[in-house]
């Protein structure tokens, strides 16, 4: 089991290593790449994923599990606040909206095959949605005009992936091909940006990360406790669930809390510290999925 885990963490650990490594020598301005890859090359991924994903009720009962498991620690985040003298503005988001993209996507690829990797695109669809309906609603002052979500690409490419398979409207063969080409660079894009956002680490801010990385695994557990007991899952999906449910929070966190004004000094301890630590809680995530479901 050991050389399981390590086997499907290696090549995800060694290519976020490289992008370490490009961020210390040569320090790169990532920030139009991310924006390339989050608006053309995911779009393509998307597209060409759940294009041609069989869709029934097994999808049905993948979403609303991945409904519970962003709002549901968001549920508790709250409670907790209102009792630890905690901004939920800070706090909540980062347990809510985690890496469901540029970490999750590539890790269940390697750990469950290529079967997984339309089921891992829709848990991802699902958290962006919530994270830029719900999540900016919770940190701004204002009623969040949720028509914006339109406009961006990924809602975009997904609408019409949906409208093509429940239509079942074959896509020109080439041009499936090319958004199958664009998609494939989206994740190694990923999996690199991460690696150079890492170079950012300050430890003056452990303790927070370390606070907020404990607080992710226990609303994470609750989360999957739930979707556990009331969500019936078939056992592929279940062990995704295990692994989604206590990912490190997402770097987006991290950007809408500094437009937002939302304690973005904190936000990015939790989101540099949380991914750090993955080096720990993703093999012992892994080997519980894997002995136990």
């Amino acid at each position: 089991m050991l050389e399981k885990v390590i086997s499907i963490l290696f090549p995800v650990f060694a290519v976020v290593v490289a992008g370490f490594i490009v961020g210390k020598t040569f320090k790169p301005d990532m920030g139009p790449i991310n924006r390339i890859n989050i608006d053309v090359m995911v779009p393509c991924l998307v597209f060409s994923t759940l294009s041609v994903m069989p869709l029934g009720m097994e999808q049905s009962s993948l979403i609303i599990a991945a409904v519970v498991a962003v709002l549901l620690p968001g549920m508790i985040m709250a409670v907790l606040a209102q009792f630890c003298n905690m901004p939920f503005r800070v706090w909540g988001p980062a347990q809510m909206f985690r890496n469901s993209g540029n970490l999750a996507i590539p890790l269940f690829g390697y750990a469950f095959g290529q079967s997984a990797e339309a089921p891992a695109i829709m848990l991802f669809l699902v958290s962006v949605v919530l994270h830029t309906t719900v999540g900016i609603s919770l940190l701004s002052n204002q009623s969040q005009r949720f028509f914006s979500i339109l406009k961006t690409p990924l809602l975009i490419a997904a609408c019409l992936a949906l409208t093509v398979n429940f239509a079942d409207i074959k896509v020109w063969q080439p041009l499936h091909e090319a958004m199958v080409l664009l998609g494939n660079a989206a994740v190694p894009v990923m999996l690199l940006s991460l690696g150079v956002q890492l170079t950012a680490i300050r430890w003056s801010g452990m303790r927070i990360g370390m606070l907020s990385t404990l607080l992710s695994l226990v609303t994470g557990a609750i989360a999957f406790a739930t979707i556990y007991v009331f969500i019936p899952l078939p056992s592929e999906h279940m062990r995704m669930m295990v692994l989604f449910t206590m990912l490190p929070p997402a770097v987006m966190n991290f950007l809408l809390a500094q437009r937002y004004d939302a304690g973005a000094e904190e936000v990015a301890s939790m989101v540099l510290f949380g991914n750090f630590l993955t080096i720990i809680t993703l093999p012992a995530l892994l080997y519980i999925a894997f002995a136990w479901f």
